[in-house]
């Protein structure tokens, strides 16, 4: 490892793709169309073709109740954030790593890229201990993606037990990340004020998703002509369960109303 790197953890897109060969019995996704091929013909062997992308999301929700077992054996909380490229992810992670909030927390982070390790750079700078995993071509992160990354983080002296927050930062996409289960407690979607005030509506699978929605980079609000209502309006309407929080990662406004959901 160079000096001045952290840890890094690459995987490569189809690293985690093939499902075990003790996954269940396929028919247990799909009872609907098991039921009826038995109806059909009562008691024949029934074999049914199902979507890669059912099996291998069924393996990655079995990693990532592995993973929400480990957080909570470790007492850790572990929060998924998501949002659009330059959104403001790692800007809002180096602010709450600089932040010191009346009570102290501990933190650390995962940081999902498609390649490079400078975001997760950037978080060591700011004080935070910070492991990159590299996806390659993958535009998400999976929970066995993530479950290497914390053997690394605790390689490098960092036990989950000695943490209140683990921040996942993941890969700037606001698809793909949605219908992956990390084993987090509590999802994290950002929506800058410059991106529109109709982002909610155009992504509602990812906002509907969201536990905690910030509101990112408001000190930038009249500059791009934000239109604040607007906006809470379809976060309303496509995320209603959702915290709303707005937030300046340059001021430091906002941190710590955040930091009293996160907790």
């Amino acid at each position: 490892m160079a000096e001045g790197t952290g840890p890094l953890v690459s995987s490569q897109p189809n690293e985690s793709a093939s499902p075990p060969a003790s996954d269940p019995d396929p028919m247990e996704h799909h009872p609907a169309a098991a039921h009826q091929a038995l109806r059909e013909r009562p008691g024949a062997a029934v074999t049914l073709q199902l979507p890669l992308g059912l099996q291998l999301l069924a393996h990655n929700d079995r990693q990532a109740q592995t993973n929400r077992q480990r957080f909570e054996a470790a007492g850790v909380t572990v929060v998924n954030i998501l949002s659009s490229p330059g959104s403001g992810k790692t800007a809002l992670l180096e602010a709450l790593a600089r932040h010191r909030p009346a009570r102290p927390l501990t933190l650390a982070a995962l940081v999902g890229d498609l390649a490079t390790d400078h975001d997760a750079a950037r978080l060591r700078a700011a004080g935070l201990e910070a492991v990159a995993i590299t996806t390659g071509q993958a535009c998400h992160l999976d929970a066995a993606m993530v479950a290497r990354g914390l053997d690394a983080l605790e390689a490098g002296g960092r036990p989950l037990a000695a943490l209140d927050l683990l921040l996942i930062e993941n890969v700037g996409n606001l698809v793909c990340p949605a219908a992956y289960d990390l084993g987090e407690h509590r999802r994290l979607v950002l929506l800058a004020v410059g991106e529109g005030e109709d982002k909610p509506l155009k992504y509602p699978a990812t906002f509907h998703s969201a536990d905690v929605v910030v509101i990112s980079k408001t000190d930038l609000a009249v500059a791009v002509g934000f239109e604040r209502e607007r906006a809470l309006a379809h976060l309303g309407a496509v995320a209603p369960g959702a915290a709303v929080v707005e937030v300046s990662s340059r001021s430091g406004a906002g941190l710590d109303d955040l930091l009293a959901l996160l907790r």
